[in-house]
């Protein structure tokens, strides 16, 4: 008894000394926290708006959703410049022709699949189409050109006025070149009843002066009409020399050349308009028969003499157009024994015509005067028309109506000429 009551006010003082440590520790713990958690007494404000917050997040428990915090704050309607950026935004721009259905969603064709079989495939089949008409772009055509004048061996674009250039002619008058010497298209015309596979030839017109692709070579010369009405196997290439200018300037034609990479472009654009691809070849190895008008006199020497594929040139048929370049035809006569050559003229050129005739004949080179003959391989024709033709109708009235489309014709009745005629003479039907 005397050991328990010893030991018991030890016992008690221990007791109330653990039982203060405990109350200490529960006073203290939530400040010690809250000074750890935030690093710093908390500020009235916030607790006031964390206060504002627990109160929405109650009120929306009780499905009352607090002023300032609506569907229409949290999700705000996209705006109208949102939706549709002006043009000067970096949105893509779109046409309602981008949205329509496409043909290939409309009329989805099985697969392709390989059966195996002993016969022949089917060769290629180009559909049927019309007469074809068009401009295309060329690299390769007369202009732009910015070489050299090969007669002065000095820049082709010789004055300037401040950004823009331009050329000054032997006349004496001023072409500038974003106007007269910028237009890189040709006229292609391919007939509805041109065959790649048969015969054929590519016809290269080179037009006088003062003349538009449309205006003159197609609508009022009748060009592409006549290749059609000849029924002869041939397409037709025109490219645009100085538009609507009195000038005769050559352009690319005058480099050594150009009338070969001319050909080369022109097959690929030939094989599209026609509808086979694979033709390209064939149109790069088709012979070419040149045809000059008047000023045309000078593109045409120029490839004869320079242009790197003479050889596939088969005919040449200048329409009142020698007014010089005399040694560059007879040139090309001379050493092209298997080519033909016609010029016909009125008084304006007879003079130079009558000189190229001599200068034929001493070289022991026989000259025919009259088309009333067929043309063959080495013909040399000087046609002579009467005071009634008129320089500027001579494309489509010289020694006959539609020159060129007699040329056409004589030369499909002589197969050593590489040339079938594949349709009836009949007028075509309108070309589009």
């Amino acid at each position: 008894m005397v050991a328990d009551r010893a030991r018991s006010p030890g016992m008690h003082r221990r007791a109330l000394r653990l039982a203060c440590r405990i109350g200490l520790a529960f006073v203290f713990v939530p400040l010690s926290l809250t000074l750890v958690h935030c690093g710093q007494a908390p500020n009235p404000t916030t607790l006031a708006a964390n206060s504002q917050a627990n109160t929405q997040v109650i009120a929306k428990t009780d499905r009352q959703v607090a002023s300032g915090d609506t569907f229409e704050d949290r999700f705000p309607a996209p705006q109208f410049k949102e939706r549709f950026p002006t043009a000067s935004e970096s949105f893509l721009q779109r046409q309602m022709s981008d949205f329509s259905p496409k043909r290939a969603a409309q009329q989805a064709e099985p697969a392709p699949y390989k059966v195996a079989s002993l016969e022949p495939q089917v060769p290629y089949q180009r559909p049927q189409r019309d007469d074809l008409t068009t401009l295309v772009s060329m690299k390769s055509s007369a202009f732009p050109y910015f070489g050299n004048n090969p007669a002065s061996d000095t820049p082709f674009l010789n004055i300037s006025q401040g950004d823009r250039r331009g050329h000054r002619s032997s006349s004496g008058r001023v072409f500038w070149q974003d106007e007269t010497y910028n237009d890189s298209r040709v006229l292609v015309h391919v007939p509805e009843h041109f065959d790649v596979r048969k015969p054929g030839v590519i016809v290269v017109f080179f037009h006088g002066n003062g003349a538009t692709l449309e205006r003159d070579v197609r609508d009022r010369q009748l060009v592409p009409q006549q290749i059609s009405d000849s029924g002869a196997n041939a397409v037709l290439l025109a490219p645009q020399m100085a538009v609507d200018a009195a000038d005769s300037s050559a352009g690319k034609f005058w480099q050594p050349g150009g009338l070969k990479r001319f050909m080369a472009e022109s097959s690929e654009h030939l094989a599209r308009l026609y509808g086979d691809p694979g033709s390209a070849r064939a149109f790069a190895n088709m012979p070419i028969v040149i045809v000059g008008y008047s000023g045309g006199f000078l593109p045409t020497a120029w490839s004869l003499e320079v242009g790197g594929i003479s050889d596939r040139v088969r005919g040449v048929v200048l329409l009142d157009a020698v007014y010089g370049e005399l040694d560059k035809f007879a040139s090309w006569i001379e050493s092209h024994r298997s080519g033909f050559f016609v010029s016909s003229y009125t008084h304006y050129t007879a003079r130079r015509d009558r000189e190229l005739m001599s200068m034929l004949r001493q070289k022991g080179i026989s000259v025919s005067e009259d088309m009333d003959g067929p043309l063959r391989p080495g013909s040399v024709v000087f046609v002579e028309t009467g005071d009634g033709i008129r320089h500027r109708d001579y494309v489509t009235r010289a020694w006959t109506q539609n020159p060129l489309k007699d040329v056409l014709v004589k030369m499909s009745a002589t197969p050593s000429l590489a040339l079938t005629r594949v349709a009836a003479g009949a007028p075509s039907s309108s070309s589009r």
